[in-house]
């Protein structure tokens, strides 16, 4: 499986799904890969992206310290595959015996600990070119967004057809949802 090394480019609030979504960019190229989490696991990606010391461990702290207390290394993280919509990640660890443990973990939680361990970040090539969009895209949307008025009824029309071919429901709806507002 080719693994494609990426960095958390931000963390945006997706107010379609009351969730937050983290823009993991591909280092090498333009593509941003959207991952959708919950505000508890978008609290602890950014409480480690800015460092922030917390007086009582988080889940994500336990973690860390589990891996660090047994003699493990946490060598990386990776989101490896992409089924009916969900992600799955992956946490690559080698043990004090020299084992290297593949434990099977939701993105968002694999994301939050690799901050912690300052551990390298990758995406699957093939995830990346089926849910990857390009940053240019990403961009787009955002202004939009800061500004409605220069979405025109057939960009946004356009963006729906894409949105159902892509079978990416939740942008769909909201897509539908501001065409009719124009009405």
């Amino acid at each position: 499986m080719d693994l494609l090394p990426v960095n958390i480019d931000k963390i945006s609030y997706h107010s379609a799904s009351h969730s937050y979504a983290v823009l993991l960019k591909d280092v090498a190229g333009d593509r941003i890969l959207p991952v959708i989490v919950g505000a508890f696991e978008a609290q602890a990606i950014a409480l480690a992206i800015e460092k922030v010391k917390i007086p009582r461990p988080m889940t994500h702290d336990l973690l860390v310290d589990l891996i660090r207390e047994t003699g493990g290394v946490l060598k990386s993280v990776a989101i490896t595959d992409l089924r009916d919509g969900v992600y799955f990640a992956s946490m690559e660890i080698v043990v004090e015996d020299g084992r290297q443990l593949s434990i099977d973990a939701r993105p968002s939680d694999a994301i939050a600990v690799a901050l912690r361990l300052q551990t390298a970040i990758f995406v699957a090539d093939s995830v990346m070119d089926e849910s990857g969009v390009a940053e240019s895209a990403v961009e787009q949307r955002a202004t939009e967004k800061e500004d409605p008025a220069q979405a025109t009824r057939q960009q946004l029309e356009q963006e729906l057809s894409e949105a159902v071919e892509k079978e990416e429901y939740e942008i769909a709806a909201r897509l539908r949802d501001q065409i009719k507002a124009m009405e």
